[in-house]
């Protein structure tokens, strides 16, 4: 699925949509080193085969226990990559001490932010 640099709506089929929540700077690239981005992408690349399962299910017309089931489990495996991606970020943040009380409380006030974000 394409990432959307803005919140849209997007329909999958005529049944289904899914948003995409606007694209935020939060400083730092992700993720930070080859073995992360190789992990992530490998998830990624995962999640991408459920949504397009998902996708050939609906045009299908399965019935609804299974498409709830692997809506689930597309929700869950998004769930995942979001912990490993913060993660990460918690790593690089917060790996070397503050050079001082500004830096750490906007440190703070960053991941503050960021798991109210994306953790609702």
């Amino acid at each position: 699925m394409p990432i959307r640099t803005s919140g849209t709506f997007d329909g999958v089929c005529a049944h289904l949509q899914i948003y995409y929540p606007p694209v935020q700077d939060i400083g730092a690239a992700m993720p930070h080193s080859p073995e992360e981005k190789k992990k992530v992408l490998a998830r990624v690349k995962r999640i991408r085969g459920q949504c397009d399962a998902l996708e050939r299910a609906l045009e299908a017309g399965a019935d609804c226990n299974p498409v709830l089931q692997q809506i689930a489990a597309i929700r869950g495996a998004v769930n995942g990559l979001m912990s490993e991606v913060m993660e990460a970020h918690l790593r690089e943040e917060f790996g070397q001490p503050a050079r001082s009380d500004a830096q750490r409380a906007a440190r703070v006030a960053e991941m503050s932010s960021l798991i109210r974000s994306y953790l609702k």
